[in-house]
């Protein structure tokens, strides 16, 4: 296997291992008769771990030469991490494992990127990471199926079993990278000149660059909106006893995947002729119309067109992320520390979101009802419909923002971060 479809394996097999259980621990919970608010909770001190560490981790994976032996360690953590909330699914089990699962699991995505753009250089970047998230959203597939047919034998523990198959898949692919060829200073973004920024943290890359900080800003809100949709389909239809909730949970997985990959690939090419711009706003526009969707039925099947939707918007930002990122710090040195500050900052929504969700659905008809407001709405419908309204959000931000953003085609010259005609540079 050549280095390129190792790392197309890689992204493949790591895409049911780098999250951990994702919205299968809010059925595995539920069906353990834990609290909504309580899985909220849970839910959110992973993504809280995760958060604190992603800029620290791209700073890591920014320094380090051992991206592959990072890639694999962290990979085998996060699944021991998920067997021990199946063996100990007591509250500070659950809870010291989602604290290890977010910060362990932080270092997988600036991992393989850096992997990516240290490979294939800046120019083929987008291309090859539309072919990544392609690879992972068809791995995810993959092993929804896998958890769909297996539940029906074993139960949930099938996505205990299917998470460590593909761990072990993961590390024989990592491996068959060679590490000759990574060119580690262009994986920290460097430009042929070798110059770079010294001395900055994420934190000041964040600050000082506009550009960076709205982008990060966008993508809080819309993760905070986003995060919590599909582990609350999947509660909603274990708590009303709607039918098998791994099942519907796996297919809608499979759906968004499905829908995912092409959106990946697409986006790339469009980003190459057309920029970033109309991507962008689809992805944001495609949320808060999930949420309507989500919250006009309580009926299992509403899972299926709620990930579609998903699907057009994590397909749009699983490559404009990166991509974007790269772009604004081009020729700093700094694109780990700049994409795990970025991380961090979505992380901040993407972990309250679980939290505010829970405490909508426990509290949020009392809330309404003391506001003098009485919706035909249950606790779930309210849930879906205030996460939705941070999306809503996030799109003014991004209109209000388009100015300072690098979103010319591809082909266009990305202009660099030290430019002084460049609204997104640091100060």
């Amino acid at each position: 296997m050549n280095t390129i479809g190792a790392l197309t394996t890689l992204n493949f097999l790591m895409a049911d291992v780098r999250d951990g259980l994702g919205p299968y621990l809010a059925i595995f919970l539920q069906g353990r008769q834990w609290s909504p608010v309580d899985i909220g909770f849970v839910l959110m001190i992973g993504g809280v771990a995760g958060m604190i560490a992603t800029t620290p981790m791209g700073a890591f994976v920014d320094s380090t030469r051992r991206k592959r032996l990072v890639t694999i360690l962290a990979g085998l953590a996060v699944t021991a991490a998920c067997l021990a909330i199946y063996l100990f699914p007591d509250f500070w089990v659950v809870t010291l494992a989602q604290v290890l699962t977010g910060v362990v699991g932080a270092v997988i995505p600036p991992a393989i990127a850096a992997m990516t753009l240290g490979i294939v250089g800046p120019e083929k970047f987008s291309h090859q990471i539309g072919r990544n998230e392609a690879a992972n959203h068809g791995g995810n597939v993959v092993a929804a199926l896998a958890c769909a047919g297996f539940s029906y034998l074993v139960g949930i523990q099938a996505v205990f079993f299917v998470m460590s198959a593909m761990a072990v898949g993961s590390i024989a692919a990592t491996l068959a990278i060679r590490e000759s060829a990574i060119d580690h200073d262009v994986a920290r973004g460097l430009d042929s000149s070798g110059a770079e920024e010294t001395g900055k943290s994420g934190l000041a890359v964040l600050l000082k660059t506009p550009a960076l900080l709205a982008f990060g800003l966008i993508l809080m809100l819309f993760h905070f909106g986003n995060a919590a949709m599909l582990p609350m389909v999947g509660q909603r239809i274990e708590a009303l006893g709607l039918g098998n909730a791994v099942f519907w949970t796996s297919a809608a997985v499979i759906v968004a995947q499905a829908v995912m990959a092409p959106m990946a690939l697409l986006a790339a090419r469009v980003a190459e002729r057309v920029g970033y711009a109309p991507l962008l706003f689809a992805a944001l526009l495609a949320l808060p119309i999930r949420s309507l969707v989500a919250a006009s039925t309580p009926q299992a099947w509403i899972a299926i067109p709620v990930q579609v939707l998903d699907g057009v918007g994590a397909g749009i930002l699983g490559v404009v992320t990166p991509a974007l990122v790269a772009r604004i710090l081009r020729g700093t040195g700094r694109f780990n520390v700049g994409l795990g500050a970025v991380m961090t900052v979505q992380g901040v929504g993407a972990a309250f979101s679980p939290w505010a969700a829970g405490n909508m659905i426990q509290y949020g008809k009392g809330w309404l009802a003391a506001a003098g407001f009485e919706p035909n709405l249950t606790g779930y419908g309210i849930a879906f419909l205030g996460l939705g309204g941070s999306a809503v959000i996030a799109l003014a931000l991004f209109v209000a923002s388009m100015r300072i953003l690098p979103l010319a085609p591809e082909g266009a010259r990305a202009p660099k971060a030290g430019d002084s005609a460049s609204a997104a540079a640091p100060a």
